[in-house]
């Protein structure tokens, strides 16, 4: 969870931007708290509620708003408590007339059908900066159902953000002080078919690169392994801005799994995928997010999964024992117990902790460019973390190259070149 001024916002990133835009828009001095939900799982849910009733006791005089994802898919049960003033649709927290309204009841509860919703809107290209990294949001929405996922029904369909609007949001970060744009959506690389002409990814990313010269770095957020474009692949090889930091969206490793989960992919496009992106950027690194534990999956599934850290070369694991979402197909299948879902959790986790290590130890001596960011830590252009050896902070925003020298608690040491 993320805490503001006056929003609390779960779950991805793409939650965490909403709430920049919705900080925008909250008027001056007003008493309001917006709890900007996830629903991912049961779980999440029930954190939203928690923290719901937690502000409600620490200010008993703030009117609480929820929205997101969470109150999108299930509005009723969150308008039914008594700590709640209003609850707001995933589409209605954007527009600034949800937040301005001067009606003095306004209607507790406004939460319109979101695959009725068909743009972007405007005022998702207001991005936010983190320090010297800024976050631009191409894309919400998926059209795919995959059997354990919720979020279509909370976001709705793709709708993607029209190629010109995008680089103009880019030019602006820039010109504040951005030195790194992170490209992020929902499903960020089925960017464009919604659009004229039917963009691709790799086509938005050449664009913005040509225009925005300045810009130093350039990331994506999570990929698929089967929608990656031609000119996506070619930016890869050839372009040094694009960083080297790919995060695959893999869930699982085992042919059977996928099937029931009804993902895109079967186990050797994640491996093909892997291996040319290492053949086309050799300096890559790779990270990926795997369920374990999934209904139905064996001791041998799992080890398929395993599998994967070594076969795919992973470096950057996000690990989750598999969470019943109610609503989906999955939450109907034969299940797999808790203990064992988390157990086998913590030995994925434990190979992926290993194969860190290995990636960072291998980087000692590499001389790369350093971008620190804030308190005197930095990311190498493969996203490992690094700090100054003679403990010196740079301002963020510094883009220095480093003689990496030594490894300490998982963080790389470097001295100047």
């Amino acid at each position: 969870m993320a805490e503001g001024k006056q929003v609390l916002s779960f779950g991805c990133r793409l939650n965490i931007y909403e709430s920049e835009v919705i900080k925008g828009h909250l008027p001056e001095g007003s008493n309001t708290l917006v709890v900007n939900t996830c629903a991912v799982t049961s779980e999440a849910e029930r954190q939203a509620r928690q923290a719901i009733r937690r502000a409600h006791r620490e200010n008993p005089e703030a009117e609480i708003v929820v929205t997101g994802c969470a109150a999108q898919v299930n509005p009723k049960a969150f308008a039914d408590m008594p700590e709640v003033a209003r609850v707001v649709g995933n589409q209605e927290k954007l527009e600034a007339a949800t937040w301005q309204a001067t009606d003095a009841q306004p209607q507790r509860v406004v939460v319109q059908d979101i695959m009725a919703v068909r743009e972007t809107a405007p005022h998702l290209l207001d991005g936010y900066v983190e320090h010297t990294r800024a976050f631009v949001q191409v894309q919400t929405g998926c059209d795919h159902r995959c059997t354990f996922c919720i979020i279509p029904f909370g976001r709705g369909n793709s709708r993607s953000v029209p190629v010109s609007d995008v680089v103009d949001q880019v030019h602006r970060l820039v010109e504040g002080g951005a030195r790194e744009v992170v490209i992020t959506g929902v499903d960020v690389t089925s960017f464009g078919a919604d659009l004229p002409g039917e963009p691709t990814l790799g086509q938005l990313i050449r664009r913005i690169l040509m225009a925005v010269p300045a810009l130093p770095r350039l990331r994506l957020s999570s990929l698929d392994a089967v929608e990656m474009d031609d000119d996506l692949l070619a930016l890869v090889a050839n372009e040094p801005r694009l960083m080297p930091h790919f995060h695959l969206s893999l869930q699982a490793g085992d042919d059977m799994i996928l099937k029931r989960m009804k993902r895109r992919h079967l186990r050797h496009h994640a491996v093909d995928l892997a291996r040319e992106l290492r053949r086309l950027r050799p300096d890559c690194a790779l990270g990926a997010d795997i369920i374990t534990g999934f209904p139905t999956e064996t001791e041998d599934m799992f080890r398929n999964s395993l599998d994967l850290v070594d076969d795919c070369g992973l470096t950057y694991l996000h690990v989750f024992p598999y969470s019943e979402r109610e609503g989906t197909p999955a939450a109907k299948m034969p299940p797999v117990a808790k203990s064992e879902r988390k157990h086998r959790a913590a030995r994925l986790r434990a190979k992926g902790d290993l194969a860190k290590s290995a990636f960072l130890s291998a980087q000692q001596g590499e001389v790369v460019p350093v971008l620190f960011e804030k308190d005197g830590w930095g990311r190498t252009p493969n996203f490992a973390s690094v700090r100054r050896l003679d403990g010196s902070t740079p301002a963020a925003g510094t883009l220095e190259s480093l003689r990496l020298v030594d490894l300490q608690d998982g963080i790389l040491m470097g001295v100047p070149h």
